[in-house]
């Protein structure tokens, strides 16, 4: 853990796979390229109309804008650029914003989406949690994809399959995300506004090898696009197959229960004396807290809920919990027995 001098509520974790055992919209952050105007200025838009005054009702950047809230956000901050050399400025421009919940970006170039990678994994790791939307060219395979998103390799990154170069499928996710306000219902089956003439449709077999590729597949089924199941890009750990981080609930119900805990104990023990009373009311804080997680379904189980004073440092307090997150139901298997 990062040891840093400013009085606060810090926080790590870390994950394992079980190998064996017995509206409430949230904030995105768009970065997409404007064909004429100002460019490399936020935009807070809290309505389809914002975006319409602001960038024209002509403009691409307007159409994204309308798909998420379409979609589900509740407010979108918007930073138009002129070409793919603005995107950086772009990313660290919103990479301080408080309140984003989901980034998206319109570029399908795989530098401006490994950098938008970064931007959110920094800003998460500096308390402001994040994940990032993004899709592939139009004309990629499968293979392309795949391959695509082992060039990205997060968990904090999905990719969607298939691509547009308009950033319009992206969009539709990201608000689809950030619209859904339980972490751990999985984006499978989340029907997406706005994508009605898109042809999405892949065989079996193809699924399977995005799925486990780290692709999050869509379909358009009778004229209602869908996500197949949702992923996230983070597929391996150094050269080591993983798929401890694959379902993006994993991620989401993380990037739920640990902030929750760390803005309640900011909030209640923010002047303090790190005696064994106040240690022993923050233990019960932290598992009023995961109480209320697991009730809501969004943990499984926790457990060896500890505070205690760090040895070395007696103004610091070590928090340390485990907790299983709540899988998503993505398949249902029949066996029939039958007696003629």
């Amino acid at each position: 853990m990062t040891i840093h001098e400013r009085p606060g509520v810090y926080s790590s974790y870390d994950t394992s796979t079980v190998i064996s055992s017995g509206g409430s919209g949230r904030t995105v952050g768009l970065v997409a390229v404007r064909s004429e105007g100002e460019t490399g200025k936020l935009c807070t838009l809290n309505r389809y109309e914002d975006a319409a005054a602001t960038f024209g009702e002509t403009e691409n950047l307007t159409k994204l804008v309308q798909i998420l809230f379409r979609n589900g956000a509740a407010k979108v901050l918007a930073v138009p650029v002129s070409g793919q050399e603005d995107y950086q400025e772009a990313f660290d421009l919103l990479a301080t914003e408080e309140e984003i919940a989901v980034m998206v970006c319109d570029s399908t170039e795989l530098t401006v989406q490994q950098a938008l990678r970064q931007s959110v994994c920094d800003a998460s790791e500096a308390r402001r949690e994040r994940i990032a939307v993004v899709g592939g060219a139009q004309d990629e395979d499968v293979e392309a994809l795949v391959q695509r998103a082992q060039d990205i390799n997060s968990e904090r990154v999905v990719l969607i399959a298939p691509g547009d170069d308009t950033g319009l499928v992206a969009c539709a996710v990201a608000g689809a995300i950030a619209g859904e306000s339980d972490p751990a219902v999985p984006l499978g089956g989340a029907e997406l506004k706005g994508l009605e003439g898109m042809e999405a449709r892949y065989a079996d077999t193809e699924i399977d090898t995005l799925v486990r590729g780290g692709v999050s597949p869509l379909e358009n089924v009778g004229g209602i696009v869908s996500v197949v199941r949702g992923v996230t890009t983070r597929t391996k750990t150094g050269e080591a197959e993983d798929a401890t981080w694959r379902e993006l609930t994993t991620i989401r119900i993380v990037d739920d229960v640990i902030p929750t805990i760390r803005n309640s104990l900011r909030a209640r023990f923010r002047r303090s004396k790190n005696t064994e009373q106040t240690r022993g009311a923050i233990r019960s804080q932290v598992v009023l807290e995961l109480e209320n997680k697991l009730a809501r379904e969004i943990i499984t189980g926790y457990d060896q809920v500890t505070v205690q004073a760090d040895a070395e440092n007696p103004t610091v307090c070590l928090v340390e919990f485990t907790f299983t997150v709540a899988h998503g139901l993505n398949q249902i298997w029949l066996s029939a027995h039958i007696t003629v």
